[in-house]
């Protein structure tokens, strides 16, 4: 497995949530971390069906406009009840004309449940693949995953997305309710992140 040798790497996302949560998990590594807007990066068009697939699109899109190693991950929510949706399209169920509205994503997850008479517990996972590219074309690619299942109403103020309505396993409160700095540590981006540095930094 290849290591960074790199003083500086290049998050390809332009979600300001999705960068600090990154740049903190990173924090402990003698790197500089760049986001994508701040490289005025555009954001390639996500083609594929798989998390792995559209990580690799937008890292190797990054890797090759900058000449920088790039790091991108590809996450979302897969509920049981929906065969597994959203899955990679857990953002696009947030997509409006003014732009993303979580709220309306979770209610249409909600809907999709009582509309299938599913009976709880509603297992859910929250996945997130993560791919380190090179400018010469190699990747290494780290899947993370943190089990839990679906609560209604949303519950709690902090996080992003659909962290309002998932509690993990042997906890009681959901994302949105949990301790940012606990939530980071038992993500599915943990997860993933602890499995990039045993690869790539240690």
């Amino acid at each position: 497995m290849r290591k960074l040798s790199s003083d500086t790497l290049l998050v390809a996302t332009h979600n300001a949530g999705k960068l600090e949560e990154i740049s903190k998990l990173l924090a402990p590594y003698d790197v500089s971390v760049v986001g994508a807007a701040e490289m005025n990066l555009g954001e390639p068009d996500e083609t594929e069906s798989t998390f792995v697939g559209n990580a690799r699109i937008k890292a190797h899109a990054a890797a090759q406009a900058t000449g920088l190693p790039a790091l991108s991950d590809d996450s979302g929510i897969e509920i049981d009840a929906l065969d597994g949706a959203p899955g990679v399209y857990t953002a696009d169920w947030a997509e409006t004309e003014t732009g993303r509205d979580f709220g309306m994503a979770m209610k249409k997850a909600y809907d999709g449940i009582t509309s299938k008479q599913a009976a709880p517990p509603w297992t859910a996972r929250f996945c997130c693949t993560l791919v380190l590219a090179w400018p010469d074309g190699h990747d290494e690619v780290f899947p993370g995953t943190v089990e839990g299942q679906i609560v209604w109403p949303m519950r709690g103020e902090h996080g992003h997305g659909y962290d309002p309505i998932f509690r993990p396993t042997g906890h009681d409160v959901t994302f949105a309710e949990m301790d940012p700095d606990l939530k980071n540590r038992i993500s599915h981006r943990a997860d993933a992140f602890r499995k990039l540095v045993k690869g790539c930094f240690d």
